[in-house]
């Protein structure tokens, strides 16, 4: 049986994307040459590899397992292309990240833009996932790194501790909840509130958080990041929850005051996600060790970002 490693990045693009034809677009084929690469894989392979439907594609069993071995082998590649960029230019490696908002939209640009001037021959593929998607993609090969806040206790992960950050609660000067000192969360039920885009993990966990207490917010406007959360604040929309570290960016600029969050939940742990006996490409490390050493990762309200790496479960 011989194996194409075209094909099997085709297979793992069409896989992931539940479509032949994004995955031949990701594979920059056409689709007629992707349709007749993934027919005779299946051929060779002796089994159906896809189920197909009119929605698109998802892989069968054996589809899944070979899913997961090109996943292995593509990981083995990228480890190739970062050995042999110490022999030669021109060899470019590739790392995918899962992160969640706060890290795809406050500091991961810039840590980025430092990583990037150093490795040109790297590309960086940075998309935001909710935790529990960002926690099966380390462990099933989907991405190199995850990077999560909050408590994540799984088998089968190495997490490394970077910085910590706290959730506060912007409001406009003036606001009745501008006079009061630390305010609890169930105090913003009574008042407009400015949320995130329903796809977002800070707007998942306040959602979660909702349910639990039985509470419910008076949610007028949905945004898509911190700053457009801090603009509306300013304009006396209503109140928002963010970031410690973004509140303190966009208060330098804009008319708003943060206010500490009473609750055991508002300390954000923020973590480095890893799977657990994976050796990771020498340019992944030194994006790993960009995140630790940059200054921009770490809040400033008094709270102290760990100066060592924090090995954990």
């Amino acid at each position: 049986m011989h194996f194409d490693l075209t094909d099997l990045r085709l297979f793992v693009h069409v896989a992931e994307s539940k479509s032949l034809t994004k995955g031949a677009e990701r594979s920059h084929l056409s689709l007629p040459a992707a349709s007749a690469r993934m027919k005779e894989l299946e051929r060779q392979a002796g089994v159906r590899l896809l189920y197909r439907a009119p929605r698109g594609v998802a892989p069968t069993p054996a589809g899944q397992s070979l899913l997961q071995h090109a996943r292995t082998m593509m990981s083995q590649i990228e480890h190739l292309k970062s050995d042999l960029q110490r022999f030669g230019q021109g060899v470019k490696g590739h790392i995918r990240i899962f992160a969640n908002t706060t890290a795809v939209t406050e500091f991961m640009p810039e840590v980025l833009a430092t990583f990037l001037a150093e490795h040109p021959q790297v590309d960086v593929d940075l998309q935001e996932r909710q935790t529990g998607e960002i926690i099966r993609g380390v462990l099933d090969g989907t991405t190199d790194l995850g990077i999560v806040a909050g408590p994540v206790d799984v088998d089968g992960l190495e997490k490394y501790h970077f910085s910590t950050d706290r959730l506060a609660l912007a409001v406009p000067p003036g606001h009745a909840l501008d006079r009061a000192g630390a305010v609890h969360f169930a105090e913003t039920f009574a008042h407009d509130f400015i949320g995130l885009h329903q796809g977002s993990t800070l707007q998942r966990f306040l959602d979660g958080l909702l349910q639990g207490a039985g509470g419910r917010l008076n949610t007028r406007v949905q945004v898509s990041n911190f700053e457009s959360v801090c603009r509306m604040v300013e304009a006396g929309v209503g109140i928002g929850v963010v970031p410690e570290s973004a509140g303190l960016r966009h208060s330098r600029t804009m008319k708003i005051v943060l206010k500490a969050l009473d609750e055991p939940w508002a300390v954000r742990e923020r973590y480095i996600l890893t799977r657990r006996g994976d050796s990771l490409p020498a340019f992944a490390q030194a994006l790993i060790d960009t995140l630790f050493r940059h200054p921009g990762h770490a809040a400033s309200l008094g709270v102290r970002s760990g100066g060592k790496r924090k090995r954990g479960v």
